[in-house]
């Protein structure tokens, strides 16, 4: 496989002295030329799509739409004739004023701006066609006439007649667009609200009606104005990506695996999505109660059934721009961690699919339905709420409004009303409010304490951390034994069971374009992921610093140069540090890097790893990564511009992209602090990079 050197980094990040406030599709033009000159030749991209009010690219409100934040404006068709129209010209010189360089740009409002902008193009725009409409419908004088034909003349702006006729050429090559300007206009309606939160008639739309709602003429210039936001997106951007090719520099994309519950996709396509269930991940030692992701899951049986064709739309919409994608978040075509919609936390998640077990097994194993209820139901004693009240009636009363006594005991079980622990955090107790959470906190904890979960009637899985709950414990050891060996010999055969899954959903995905295939496949622990992998000629992804021996004392590195040639391999990814801070942070992992770069020929001073990070540190880092074997080394934009010390910030927090399980104003705002045409005059930071990939093609 034909080796390939390159740099990941969001679009939005791109600054150039025609983007300044944040980065555009255009943008890639310049930088694909500066890449060009540093002879890297893949340029990786966070996602574009359109993410509504979120900042997050991975909180798709369209699998196919593009984001109109990375429009730029002054490259339309129309916006010259637009500048005629005081209400724009007027709207966008504060724009530019107000909207300036900013080492992380504000999206909220640059968004909301660039939205309001482009209206105010397309009004102008109509305007411009109802006044020539109006001309038309009289007789005109020769002069008129010779007025017209010179303003057409000087106009770059299409006629009305020759958008429309074009906006319907879009349109029909595109038949997503049609859902996407309904539901996007139905957005704005709401003020932007959740389309849960809609109408009754307005949320369960199928398609035939959402059809009727887009033939309708009285919305017809609010639908249009989507479809020319995307027809002007699509168009810039496979202008650079045509550039960028045409400098011999491909352009990888990113797809991710989930969707938002508020997209246009799970609206139009609720039989792909499983709404009561959402995505995350198991408890682990940094997450002891799991993630919860809030994407709901798919429906993989519906989308079987549809022969994959939404997917399949997505890929192809993506192989209009890019020559290879990363597939985010892989082992979820394997199995995906599923959590019931309205719990809190993935605690009580499983993997789909997965295997099963009926109470008849469970029976045969010696545990009577009362010890079944014993494993599957939490047991709340009354002390638990008493410890709390410290009043014996206060206890009872609040356990009441939630669970039902057994018999005289002072054992209570949930009622069977309560289907998640999120409905407990919405029980008002008592106007006592640290009691109140003090309650709520104690009883959410129990609705977690138990060791197996009743999936359907009769039909049970074990809870992933069950050997914590207080039923196990108070299990015999022969019991245990004959539990473990159920779980043991379940477990066993999963691992068939996702790998005949991945093979039947990325079997056809992946078939359907000629983009080469990358995973995301972080942590995973799969035996049959490989081989999957292998099958179909999908590269792994290898981030140097966590490629290590993790079983042995001091987790050395592997090798770089037994890196699997079917793989992409990096320094650093969007949800971890910088190069820079990993150096000044994670001293011990330094220490075991540089004993492996001895081996790729890189040699550093001793104690080098205990010093302050440096632009020779970055170099050395670099070029010691830069053998390893994989067909990909695709680094960070930030990684490469620590070749430069002027260049770094004075917090180096502050170059950071995203800081995983937190949601502020910070992450996914980063910009580059330096413009391509000023980085582009750096001769011996180009030089520096050029002897890096000659080492990796090498």
């Amino acid at each position: 496989m034909e080796k390939k050197t390159g740099v990941v980094v969001p679009l939005s990040a791109l600054y150039t002295k025609e983007c300044p406030a944040v980065g555009d599709f255009l943008a890639l033009k310049d930088f694909a030329l500066w890449c060009s000159k540093a002879n890297l030749s893949i340029i990786q991209l966070l996602p574009v799509n359109d993410t509504g009010t979120h900042s997050s690219p991975y909180s798709g409100l369209s699998a196919f739409a593009l984001h109109p934040l990375y429009i730029r404006l002054e490259a339309l068709p129309e916006f010259e004739e637009a500048l005629k129209d005081k209400t724009f010209s007027s709207a966008y010189k504060s724009f530019i004023k107000e909207c300036k360089y900013k080492p992380r740009f504000d999206y909220g409002k640059i968004t909301q701006e660039k939205t309001k902008l482009l209206h105010l193009i397309f009004t102008a725009m109509e305007k411009r066609g109802t006044k020539k409409s109006t001309k038309t419908g009289a007789a005109k004088s020769q002069s008129q006439k010779d007025a017209e034909k010179e303003e057409k003349t000087q106009s770059k702006a299409p006629t009305q007649e020759e958008l429309t006729k074009t906006m319907d050429s879009f349109v029909s090559e595109n038949p997503w667009v049609i859902e996407y300007a309904v539901f996007k206009n139905l957005k704005d309606a709401a003020m932007q609200a959740s389309w849960k939160s809609w109408d009754e008639n307005l949320k369960t739309l199928n398609r035939e009606q959402i059809n009727l709602r887009w033939k309708n003429r009285a919305l017809a210039s609010s639908h249009y104005f989507f479809v020319w936001c995307q027809m002007r997106a699509a168009e810039q951007f496979a202008e650079s990506a045509s550039y960028a090719r045409s400098l011999g520099i491909a352009l990888k994309g990113d797809i991710p695996i989930l969707m938002n519950e508020d997209s246009a996709d799970c609206w139009t396509h609720p039989e792909f999505f499983t709404q009561e269930m959402r995505a995350g991940s198991p408890p682990d030692g940094e997450n002891p109660v799991g993630q919860n992701w809030g994407f709901p899951t798919y429906n993989w049986e519906n989308l079987s059934k549809d022969n994959y064709s939404w997917w399949k739309t997505r890929v192809k919409t993506a192989s209009q721009y890019y020559d290879a994608f990363r597939i985010d978040h892989i082992l979820g075509f394997f199995r995906i961690w599923a959590v019931p919609e309205k719990d809190t936390t993935a605690y009580l998640g499983h993997t789909v699919p997965c295997e099963t077990f009926t109470r008849e097994k469970i029976n045969s194993l010696g545990f009577d339905d009362g010890r079944i209820r014993w494993l599957s139901k939490p047991h709340i004693p009354t002390r638990l709420i008493e410890d709390i009240t410290w009043n014996h009636e206060e206890a009872v009363a609040f356990l009441e409004k939630v669970c039902t006594r057994l018999g005289n005991e002072e054992l209570w079980l949930f009622k069977d009303e309560i289907q998640s622990d999120g409905e407990l955090y919405n029980i008002h107790f008592c106007d006592d409010e640290e009691k109140n959470k003090r309650v709520q906190e104690a009883l959410v904890n129990k609705w977690r304490d138990k060791s197996l979960i009743e999936l359907s009637k009769d039909n049970f899985i074990f809870v992933y951390r069950y050997a914590e709950s207080t039923a196990w414990k108070t299990l015999s050891w022969e019991e245990q034994q004959k539990l473990s060996g159920l779980f043991n010999e379940l477990s066993g055969r999963e691992e068939q069971l996702w790998k005949e899954q991945a093979l039947s959903v990325l079997s056809p995905i992946t078939k359907e374009t000629n983009m080469t295939a990358c995973a995301e496949d972080l942590g995973v622990n799969l035996k049959v992921m490989p081989e999957v992998l292998k099958e179909l000629n999908i590269l792994s992804l290898k981030v140097i610093r966590w490629t290590r021996e993790w079983d042995k004392e001091s987790q050395p590195y592997l090798s770089f140069n037994s890196y699997p040639e079917l793989s992409v391999a990096t320094t650093s990814v969007h949800d971890s540090s910088t190069l820079r801070q990993w150096w000044n942070e994670e001293k011990q992992s330094v220490e075991q890097f540089i004993n492996a770069a001895k081996e790729a020929g890189v040699s550093f001073e001793e104690g080098e790893a205990y010093k302050e990070f440096t632009a020779t540190s970055a170099e050395k880092v670099l070029t010691a990564c830069s053998a390893s074997n994989s067909a990909y080394l695709i680094t960070p934009l930030q990684d490469y511009l620590y070749l430069n010390p002027k260049y770094y910030l004075e917090n180096s927090q502050d170059e950071r992209i995203n800081v995983p399980g937190s949601v502020n104003n910070f992450n996914w705002t980063y910009r580059i602090p330096v413009s391509i045409e000023e980085l582009s005059k750096d001769e011996e930071l180009i030089n520096k990079i050029k002897t890096l990939v000659e080492k990796h093609n090498r």
